[in-house]
């Protein structure tokens, strides 16, 4: 358990329906009461996508029916101490916070895209939730003395990539 307050971390993509959501809800869980965790979308869908809340429930016995698919305009003016982006628009577009808090970007590719059966679809969720459970593992092992060095945390994406995906730029 941290000494301090828990960091504020967002997550952001650009739908807020599959890939931050199962960043929030992941960090969440095994960050514990260490991270206060939100996340959000540069263009909210309106709806959390079904199979990102059946993954959760399924894989990581996490009960994500209370998400929504928000606008980091809610955020606006809040102070967080980390802002993670999980695709690349998010990334792009990411407007600046106060208080300088790290960024970093995980990317990884969109679920919510997938083509195919309904298992197939589902597939590709339970790919991508495990990509970032692992970077989310890898975030929470750093102590807090080291939890706010740019490289270790920047580092994380790079740890965790899908076959053929391109190395992070930061």
């Amino acid at each position: 358990m941290s000494q301090k307050a828990p960091y504020k971390v967002l997550i952001l993509c650009t739908g807020n329906s599959a890939r931050s959501v199962l960043g929030e809800y992941l960090l969440r869980a095994k960050g514990r009461d260490r991270f206060e965790v939100f996340s959000a979308g540069s263009h909210p869908t309106g709806r959390v996508n079904p199979l990102a809340v059946r993954t959760l429930r399924e894989k990581y016995n996490l009960d994500a029916s209370a998400a929504r698919s928000k606008s980091w305009d809610e955020f606006k003016g809040v102070k967080f101490d980390f802002v993670i982006t999980v695709c690349d628009n998010a990334k792009e577009a990411c407007p600046v916070w106060p208080g300088q808090p790290m960024i970093a970007h995980w990317g990884s590719p969109d679920p919510a895209g997938a083509e195919g059966t309904e298992d197939e679809k589902y597939r590709c969720f339970v790919n991508v939730a495990s990509q970032i459970a692992r970077r989310v593992d890898l975030f929470c092992a750093f102590p807090d003395d080291k939890l706010l060095d740019a490289v270790a945390v920047r580092s994380v994406g790079e740890q965790f990539k899908l076959p053929g995906e391109s190395a992070m730029k930061t």
